[in-house]
Parts: structure tokens; C-alpha cells; sequence
């Protein structure tokens, strides 16, 4: 049995004027396959709407994050969030939106342009049957770790750094990695956006996960934002300049990251999940 749900209009009475419709895709991001990758919500908006009602669509949508586009004269707007609050800058919320401009909304070309409030400008480009994140570079420096959050990841690292929004934190071994069970509740108490940990890879150069129960994300599946800690951490650490990496998360996910001067070209796949609309007052 198959059903339908739509907007219900009686038959003669016309729309109500006070209601938009807000077209919506759900793309998975950095993906090998369906149902991998992070899932990233895309609102393409025409007409102004209130950031308590773009927090409300990113509540109810219960994705890591929803971004809200804007076409602007040369460029498009973004905003990222949670289901919980705003976030500076998101990495696979990108990704998928770019997806949906240069395969839905501007097919012909080859490049888009996001501005984003604090940022500034991202360029996404097609590369190959990629698309490939332009973003700029997150110089982590050393750092003396609260000891809650070693604890809180029954490990302690290495070494510990800290980035313009989160900890990164360097174990041994990709197994470090995989066996991690954090106690989401007590690492809720960073101050941070979130707390990446990271290892050499066994079949890439190397891996990571990202908690974040702070901003209402216990596990992301894929950070794509997190890979501009990581990127020059272990380019100078592995000596070279363009990384495979993968996120062990359930899903999973696959990025190629290549450090280029003071940015981070950070590539992954992308599939259309669903798409709808969203109708509100």
C-alpha cells in the first residue's frame, strides 16, 4: 500500500498568501554507496524567512545539519544548522548543496560560489565524478587538554591540539580509533564545537572521528569541516601534500584532501537521497 501526504487544499478555496513552499533535498555527502556518507538537508529559499523558523526546519529535519541557500547576483548564500543551534561552517551541508546547484538548479556549470556569514567565501568545483570543497586551512596548535575529556574517551591521546573550533586529538592506531565508546554525556561539557580524534589509517593515510553532543550531534557521520584540522596536520606529518582519508563512523565516509598553500581542497562523492517541499506559515 502506498501513501501519499500533500497539502490539502478544499476544492474552489485558493492557497493561503501567508504560506511559503520551500523546496528541499536531502543529499548524502562524501559517500561510497546508498545509505553511506553524511545526509545534509538543502532548503533553497526564495523569499526571506526568520532564523528561529530555519531553526525550527533543522529540528524537525533531525539531520546533523540543514543549510538554507540563497541565489545572490554572483554567488549563493548559505547558513548552517544543527538541530540545535547555527554553526560557523559545515563541510558535507556544503557539499550537498553545491550538488543540488551544479546537478539540479545550474546544471551547466562547472563551479559555485557560497558566501557565508562568517567564512566567507567557499568554492565548490566538479572534479571528475567528484566534487571538490575549496575551504580555508584550520592551523591547530598545541594544546593542554581538560582531563574530562580523556576521560570521557577512556583514552588519552598522544597529543592534543586545538583548531579555531575544535580539539583534535592523535592516537596510535586506526584500531584506538574504531574501539572509541566516548561517554557522550560527560564530553558534553566541552567548550569546543566538537572533538575530532584521529589515527594513521590501515588502507588510507589516515582516519578519524568526530563527536560533538554539545551542539545536539553525538557521532557525525562525515566531517568535511574537520578535515581542514586534519589536512595540514598530517600532510606535515606524512610529507606529502594530497591524503585519502576515511571517517569510521556507522555509515562511514571517504574524502580525498589535498593542502594548497592556506587551503584545504577536501573531495567526495555525493547522492540524492529524496527530495520535497516544505510548507509553512
Amino acid at each position: 500500500m502506498y501513501i501519499l501526504l500533500q497539502t490539502m487544499i478544499p476544492l474552489g478555496k485558493q492557497p493561503d498568501p501567508a504560506m511559503i513552499s520551500i523546496p528541499m533535498y536531502q543529499v548524502d555527502a562524501f559517500t561510497h554507496g546508498p545509505f553511506t556518507g553524511n545526509p545534509a538537508a538543502v532548503c533553497i529559499l526564495t523569499e526571506p524567512v526568520t532564523e528561529e523558523t530555519m531553526q525550527k526546519i533543522a529540528m524537525e529535519n533531525n539531520l546533523s545539519e540543514t543549510a538554507f541557500i540563497t541565489r545572490g547576483k554572483d554567488e549563493w548564500l548559505i547558513r548552517w544548522f544543527t538541530p540545535v543551534e547555527e554553526v560557523d561552517l559545515c563541510g558535507h551541508a556544503t557539499l550537498a548543496s553545491a550538488f543540488v546547484v551544479l546537478n539540479i538548479l545550474e546544471p551547466q556549470s562547472e563551479e559555485v560560489i557560497f558566501r557565508s556569514r562568517v567564512m566567507g567565501l567557499l568554492i565548490v568545483r566538479r572534479r571528475g565524478d567528484l566534487l571538490e570543497l575549496d575551504f580555508p586551512v584550520d592551523q591547530a596548535a598545541n594544546c593542554e587538554l581538560p582531563s574530562f575529556i580523556g576521560e570521557s574517551l577512556g583514552a588519552a591521546p598522544l597529543e592534543s591540539y586545538l583548531g579555531r573550533s575544535d580539539y583534535m586529538l592523535i592516537y596510535k592506531s586506526e584500531a584506538d580509533i574504531r574501539k572509541m565508546k566516548p561517554d557522550f554525556r560527560k564530553l558534553a561539557q566541552t567548550k569546543s564545537r566538537g572533538v575530532i580524534v584521529t589515527a594513521p589509517g590501515d588502507t588510507v593515510d589516515f582516519v578519524s572521528r568526530f563527536f560533538c553532543p554539545q551542539i545536539g550531534i553525538d557521532e557525525d557521520p562525515v566531517t568535511g569541516s574537520a578535515h581542514t584540522t586534519l589536512t595540514p596536520y598530517w600532510s606535515a606529518r606524512l610529507g606529502k601534500l594530497s591524503l585519502k582519508a576515511k571517517q569510521l563512523s556507522a555509515r562511514g565516509g571517504y574524502l580525498e584532501c589535498t593542502l594548497r598553500g592556506d587551503r584545504t581542497l577536501i573531495s567526495g562523492h555525493a547522492l540524492l537521497y529524496l527530495k520535497g517541499e516544505i510548507t509553512i506559515n
